[in-house]
């Protein structure tokens, strides 16, 4: 879109110095002279706004707005917010982190709400939704993996939690409910974030990938925790998942799972579907 009036300008301006060339009288040049000034200002002006129409396409998709996040080492962390339409600094809302899959790595800024991360970051968009659930949605991307084992939080989800915390400073967040939720990759992220810092969150969804370490299960024996599963994925998955549930029962939790029959890796096109599920996630509270 945005080269289109480039293009257009491009055309009429090569035409009109052309026309300009041929031999006319004096008056008749000046004439010429002042139409192709009017064209080319018309031409500038269409690029100004084809330009000015693909930077908010880029800024603002499906109301995410991009914003980058510097800490004082001059890291940095690309990152997408939704802001409730209707929002007022004196009400307290919620926020959902979402964590996006391999799918979603990189610093473009675009593709951790895109292709097979839309399920999960626009399920939460919904007119509906935000209707009886004004919330923010916070969609940071990783160039890489989120967990990387170890028992410091790992560098991309200490940056996450940095993003957090600037947001509950900028804004009326409820820190009693600020939600997680993640798949694959970012159901790992999401297993590493609530087993290490499990009182940030008032709520996890959990898809295809196995938990961190079942070693924490006693720190998540209080947190709401939903799990989902496809039937076919990789064993390990399965085994380590329902080893983790097993063991967070065991510590008097009460987590949720949910298995696919069928299904394989790609969970998140059947659990953004469960009609308890956003009932669920917003009835939970620290």
């Amino acid at each position: 879109m945005g080269d289109l009036p480039r293009v257009t300008f491009i055309a009429r301006a090569t035409y009109a110095v052309a026309d300009l060339a041929k031999p006319r009288n004096r008056g008749s040049q000046t004439k010429r002279t002042e139409q192709l000034m009017v064209k080319i200002s018309f031409g500038f002006l269409l690029i100004l706004i084809g330009a000015a129409v693909l930077c908010v396409s880029q800024t603002v998709i499906d109301g995410f707005i991009a914003k980058l996040y510097r800490d004082s080492n001059r890291q940095q962390m690309p990152y997408r917010l939704f802001i409730p339409k209707a929002y007022n600094k004196s009400q307290k809302y919620p926020l959902i982190l979402w964590l996006h899959g391999a799918g979603g790595a990189g610093s473009d800024n675009v593709r951790q709400i895109s292709g097979d991360q839309v399920p999960g970051t626009r399920i939460w968009l919904k007119p509906a939704v935000q209707a009886k659930y004004a919330a923010f949605i916070l969609v940071p991307q990783s160039e890489g993996v989120w967990s990387v084992g170890g028992e410091a939080l790992s560098p991309p989800l200490a940056q996450v939690l940095a993003i957090i915390n600037s947001l509950k400073h900028e804004f009326s967040i409820d820190s009693n409910r600020i939600y997680i939720t993640g798949q694959s990759n970012g159901g790992l992220g999401t297993w590493e974030f609530i087993s290490k810092k499990p009182e940030v969150f008032a709520a996890a969804i959990a898809l295809c990938s196995p938990p961190f370490s079942v070693n924490y299960a006693v720190r998540l024996a209080r947190m709401p925790i939903w799990v989902f599963n496809g039937a076919n994925d990789v064993a390990s998955v399965l085994a380590l998942s329902q080893e983790m549930i097993a063991a967070i029962q065991k510590a008097g939790g009460a987590p949720r799972y949910t298995e696919y029959k069928g299904v394989g890796h790609e969970v998140w096109e059947h659990a953004f579907k469960e009609p308890e599920l956003v009932d669920w996630l917003f009835a939970q509270h620290k």
